[in-house]
């Protein structure tokens, strides 16, 4: 049987045979690419839109963002001039393989490029008033083009007083300021310059792909050729999916069992500023051709590479922290699921022994091993049962997505039967996916931490088990949001009906299908809400799929049939969620969380920076104090440890697990002067280049201070609890 991909695939050639009228005469390859993308956007993209007027304009604006992303470079009178040009027909044109406008459009990029470099070595030459008063916006994403040259001017006088106070206030200073930004903005002018046709080319049938959705994408020949640096362009050698934004190199995603991943330190989010081989001098990347930034940073395995990045809750962009990481193979063993068993005290003092299963990915077949998720997870819950834990914890945190069918067996470990997600096609054709496995793996109390970076098919595993009311979901407000299914049509089989084609065509990732809950609703956009929600600096709408441009909107389908899980298996979510706040509100690391996510929040809101070097300075005194102070406050303070042992795939079937954390041992590093690790995401003022992990040599990356690590097992305490009730005398299954 075919897949819905392949399905979806013949449909678009037979589609395209029939409909594609007769190409020009003489067609050259970019303008049969082209056309071939404009149509197979037409006929197989999800919401099937037509290249009509409308797409034109949105089209036309997204260009228009993809080149000039913080509006800067044109002026609303450039944008007048374009939409009344291009506004109507520019769609209309690459269905008829015209690609004039895209060359002219940067043409005229180009060119206020140039004029604005000039005029930005003019301005470095003057003195900058360092004790004003003025500020300027952070970010000018969503902020209109300069109406004029005049405040175009205005604009990017404060633009670079900000930038050469922000290397100046820099703890790790690079060269002088002035030298650096010009050499910045000149290294911007050539990069536009070295762009050539098929790079406009790429660029624009970009633009296209995005305006129908954020996760459709043309995929040029380059793209295709190095798969490593495909769709965002991966660090191949420590493990990163980044993207450019205003100039920088922005972390978009980790790597499950990536170097980066496994040291912790990057973070969704973060900017690189600056790349360093090994001990050599920092080579600041800014405005550097994102296949550059990849170039400097792959390498040999087991050499060093040093990042110099702004931290993704930095509220001064002058903050910087130093990252260095040994290029390495993405490494499966990673990758892999893993557990814990914890035994700690509850609120009577007895001990209780729960489980924590982390799942950084939902992989399948990894290599000749034929890898699962579904089979390795079922190998820890046999022993995590044959320990008699009294409930477990699913660590969903760091899980961006990964295999559909992975995410279905693995629901279905947890559940008798019925239905786990819905997919529906363009023609509102609806098809359920079912647990394969009439079997359960584990029948206990359940709780699936989630948080903004949780997407797509643990979005999909995280919602069944909500709907059934199986688990408790605790975490962010909400997952990410991305339900919405991609496959990749390479160009050069559709491009061969319009006559020439070619093997480097490149391919249309493409987006064909949206997922729904069986209760209904879509994963799109709302992601999958928690029942508990528990503070953390991730829990920002700005981190989510309703941040993208474009984004495909949520909608519903009717609900599929399914039982829910036994009445007499409660959840008791008021209950908990009543216990889980009051202990909240007596946490002083979770005071910590919710202190920077108010500052950082305000930060965004109000979404501007000072340009008094004064001020400045005292923003970040205060924030250098602050760290201090909390530094200062967990070296004195006794917190009850709890006894963790370490269970791996190679150590499931071993009698003796690894001892990774005991009543005793964060007291001993403390009196040792050194300071517990701290989870960054949940503590995220955390300054991780001074923070030493709880024993030396510890092969483990797990931190001693995780608030929302520690709340959880409350709350699956409290379940554990509560789900006894008056009847029954155990729950360890």
């Amino acid at each position: 049987m075919k897949s819905p991909f392949q399905r979806s695939l013949a449909y678009c050639a037979i589609l395209l045979t029939a409909t594609i009228a007769a190409p020009p005469a003489v067609a050259t390859s970019k303008e049969t690419i082209a056309m071939s993308v404009g149509r197979l956007l037409e006929e197989g993209h999800y919401t099937r839109q037509k290249l009509n007027e409308e797409i034109s304009k949105k089209f036309l604006q997204t260009y228009l963002e993809l080149l000039d992303y913080s509006h800067l470079f044109f002026t609303q009178k450039d944008v007048d001039e374009l939409n009344a040009k291009y506004g109507n027909s520019i769609a209309g044109d690459v269905l008829l393989g015209t690609l004039k406008p895209a060359y002219e459009i940067y043409d005229l990029y180009a060119k206020r490029v140039d004029d604005r470099v000039a005029n930005i070595k003019e301005l470095l030459k003057q003195s900058l008033d360092s004790k004003t008063d003025a500020n300027i916006e952070l970010s000018r994403q969503k902020s209109p083009w300069p109406k004029d040259d005049a405040e175009a001017d205005q604009l990017w006088r404060g633009r670079i007083a900000n930038e050469l106070l922000q290397e100046k206030l820099s703890e790790h200073p690079i060269e002088p300021a002035p030298q650096l930004v010009a050499r910045r903005y000149d290294r911007l002018a050539r990069n536009v310059h070295e762009q050539d046709k098929d790079e406009q080319m790429k660029l624009f049938l970009d633009a296209l792909a995005q305006t129908y959705d954020p996760h459709s994408e043309y995929l040029s020949k380059a793209d295709m050729k190095n798969f490593s640096i495909n769709m965002g362009l991966s660090l191949v050698g420590i493990g990163a999916m980044l993207r450019s934004e205003d100039g920088y190199a922005k972390i978009e995603s980790l790597v499950p069992g990536g170097p980066a991943q496994v040291d912790g330190r990057l973070k969704v989010g973060d900017r690189i500023t600056a790349v360093a081989q090994g001990q050599s001098d920092y080579v600041d990347v800014r405005e550097m051709r994102l296949d550059k930034v990849v170039e400097m940073i792959r390498g040999k395995k087991g050499t060093r590479v040093r990042l110099l990045v702004i931290p993704s809750d930095a509220t001064d962009p002058s903050r910087r922290k130093n990252v260095e990481l040994v290029r390495d193979e993405i490494k499966l063993k990673d990758q892999e699921a893993r557990a814990d068993i914890i035994i700690r005290k509850d609120e009577n003092g007895n001990p209780i022994k729960l489980g924590w299963l982390t799942l950084p990915s939902f992989y399948a077949d990894m290599d000749k091993h034929q890898k699962s998720t579904t089979r390795d997870v079922q190998a820890l819950l046999k022993r995590l049962k044959k320990e008699n834990i009294a409930g477990l914890v699913i660590d969903l945190r760091r899980n961006g997505g990964g295999s559909l069918e992975e995410a279905l067996s693995l629901t279905g470990l947890f559940l008798k039967s019925g239905p786990i997600v819905q997919t529906k096609d363009y023609n509102g054709s609806i098809r359920i996916s079912s647990d394969p496995d009439a079997g359960i793996a584990y029948s206990g109390p359940l709780v699936v931490l989630t948080s903004r970076q949780s997407a797509s098919a643990s979005e999909i595993f995280a919602a069944a088990l909500q709907d059934y009311g199986r688990a408790l979901i605790v975490g962010d407000k909400n997952t990410f949001g991305k339900g919405t299914v991609q496959t990749i049509l390479p160009i050069g089989r559709f491009a061969s009906l319009l006559g020439s084609h070619s093997d480097e065509d490149g391919a249309l990732k493409l987006t064909i299908q949206k997922f729904y809950r069986v209760a209904g609703g879509s994963t799109q956009l709302h992601g999958v809400t928690s029942d508990i929600v528990l503070p953390s600096l991730s829990d920002l709408p700005e981190f989510g799929e309703g941040a993208l441009k474009n984004a495909l909107p949520y909608d519903e389908v009717p609900k599929a049939k399914y039982t829910k899980w036994s009445d007499t298996h409660s959840l008791f979510v008021d209950q908990l969620r009543r216990r889980s706040e009051e202990r909240i509100k007596n946490d002083i690391e979770f005071h910590y969380v919710m202190d920077d996510v108010g500052r950082l929040r305000h930060k965004l809101d109000e979404n501007r920076i000072s340009l008094n070097e004064d001020v400045r300075k005292k923003e970040l005194a205060d924030d250098k104090l602050r760290k201090e102070m909390r530094s200062k406050e967990r070296l004195a303070r006794n917190q009850e440890e709890p006894r963790i042992y370490r269970l791996t795939l190679d150590t499931v079937d071993k009698p003796n697990l690894q001892l990774i954390m005991y009543p005793g041992k964060l007291a001993e590093a403390k009196k040792n002067g050194v300071l517990p690790k701290v989870d960054a995401e949940a503590a995220p003022d955390a300054d991780t280049d001074l923070i030493a992990g709880v024993g030396a040599g510890d092969d483990t990356k797990e931190p001693a201070i995780d608030p929302e690590r520690d709340e959880t097992l409350n709350i699956l305490g409290d379940l554990v609890d509560l789900s006894r009730g008056p009847k029954t005398a155990s729950t360890n299954r």
